[in-house]
């Protein structure tokens, strides 16, 4: 039975079993260097929410929000929207019912332009439904609810179990941006500065430091069923302690990128096994990749590369190579705010002079995971390194052809959250303490040009840089030592 070790029979083989020196190689496909101009894909999730104006589903809570199984209904959302969008995007939902755009794969400021387009498209066929979008990273008040039936996620749910694995799946939202893996083979960084700046290895490693520095700017998740979880990201929060084996940063277990990699997949555990017939078996029984292709597995038989292909899909690091660069770190934005992230990495990302210098000003915090989603911009370390990586990145963009309103985009993000040592998350919490969390979810709940002046900062810090509001309460359990 699914458990035992050793007793899932799995599907028929399908071509010979890999090997170690097979998951290299495939690892090594995975950060192939990219060549040509330089392109940004974006996929960003959302969740669906009761459009202004529309009546609240009881009458007699008019301020509560609609429920999940009003609102979420994912035969619903399909009936309501394309699956294809006039700028080239995709509509696909995930296993809460969160909606996902994902863009074509385009030079900057076009992919900015047309995700913009089909995000007004999206947003007016949900309004033909009475329905809309909310942009922040982690459903604030309704409880985890599969909305999708697929095989694929109904073996997640039970390897998960309960717990963040299930609000992870159904309750948190990102953006993702996708970027070029790099124009030379990888491997160490290069000596040479000109060099330096644009292999595999550094925009592998320059992807992977910013991280804490972005997290922390872009937090937009502090509340979780009705609660104040005393972190500026709760979702990553919630990542990093879900499965740490396969969420946690690739970049610590080698230098060279696709030994990194490597490694990482041999390392994590087996989610599930395919069968022939669509149907998904969860593996529970704690076997690693590598001891699969050593004989050890969940499985009779030895893994194939179908199995290495799906196993890599089960892998969430904040930084995934999928021959680009897939990064996974940023809470979801609203419509007002998402463009800016994207615009900040493509900026620092592939601009070489942008790139050689962030590479510097972030390696002091390559670490700092966790006093970014717990303090944002607060730190003092993460707010210096946000302003200069922001000023950075406003003086690539017009080397990159995306000046004007982007350059002014960057800048205004900058004056208004980082230079106040605050990110998203404190409008958040200033509208929660106003209107209670059932205002997170208001569509655009973060368009508004200014924090609320009068809120009641019942979550500002303590003396030591901690958010203030009594205990940490059990999301703090062990976290410093998970996410590191």
């Amino acid at each position: 039975m699914p458990g035992a070790p050793g007793s899932l029979v799995g599907a028929p083989p399908r071509g010979s079993p890999v090997t170690a020196d097979r998951v290299r190689a495939f690892a090594a496909d995975a950060l192939a260097p990219s060549s040509g101009p330089r392109r940004v894909g974006v996929e960003s999730e959302w969740f669906v929410v009761r459009a202004a104006g529309q009546p609240p589903a009881d009458p007699a809570t008019p301020d509560a929000p609609t429920p999940a199984d009003d609102v979420l209904a994912v035969d619903c959302l399909r009936r309501s929207v394309p699956t294809r969008l006039p700028c080239g995007s995709t509509v696909s939902f995930e296993p809460g019912g969160q909606i996902e755009l994902s863009s074509a794969p385009e030079p900057l400021p076009d992919c900015l332009r047309h995700t913009a387009g089909d995000l007004a498209t999206l947003r007016h066929s949900l309004a033909t439904a009475g329905l809309d979008l909310a942009g922040l990273g982690l459903d604030p008040l309704r409880p985890p609810v599969r909305r999708l039936d697929l095989p694929r996620y109904a073996a997640m749910s039970e390897y998960f179990g309960a717990g963040p694995g299930r609000t992870m799946m159904c309750s948190t939202a990102g953006l993702q941006v996708n970027l070029d893996t790099g124009g030379n083979g990888g491997g160490e960084l290069p000596a040479r500065p000109a060099e330096r700046a644009v292999s595999v290895a550094a925009r592998w490693r320059l992807a992977h430091q910013l991280g804490p520095v972005l997290v922390a700017a872009f937090a937009a998740s502090p509340l979780r069923r009705g609660e104040v979880t005393g972190w500026r990201s709760t979702r990553q929060w919630i990542w990093a302690v879900v499965d740490p084996g396969r969420t946690r940063p690739a970049l610590e277990l080698a230098d060279d990128p696709v030994e990194a990699w490597a490694r990482y997949i041999m390392a994590a555990r087996v989610m599930l096994l395919t069968e022939p017939d669509g149907a998904c078996l969860a593996v529970r029984d704690g076997s690693t990749f590598g001891d699969w292709v050593a004989g050890r597995g969940p499985a009779t038989r030895l893994p194939t590369e179908a199995d290495l292909a799906c196993h890599a899909t089960t892998l969430f690091p904040p930084v995934r190579p999928r021959g680009w660069l897939e990064i996974r770190y940023l809470d979801a934005l609203p419509a007002a705010l998402w463009q800016v992230p994207v615009t900040v990495l493509a900026a620092l990302l592939d601009d070489p002079a942008a790139a050689d210098a962030a590479l510097d000003v972030t390696a002091p915090l390559a670490s700092h995971w966790v006093q970014a989603a717990r303090l944002g911009p607060a730190d003092p370390d993460l707010r210096r390194a946000g302003l200069e990586c922001f000023r950075l990145a406003a003086a690539a963009l017009p080397r990159l052809g995306a000046g004007g309103s982007a350059v002014t985009a960057v800048e205004s993000f900058a004056a208004r959250y980082l230079e106040a040592a605050r990110c998203p998350a404190d409008d958040l919490l200033d509208m929660a303490a106003l209107d209670g969390p059932a205002g997170l979810l208001a569509p655009e709940a973060l368009s508004v040009a200014a924090p609320h002046p009068q809120a009641p900062h019942t979550h500002t810090r303590s003396p030591d840089g901690r958010p203030a509001g009594g205990a940490p309460g059990p999301l703090d359990s062990d976290a410093q030592e998970v996410i590191r």
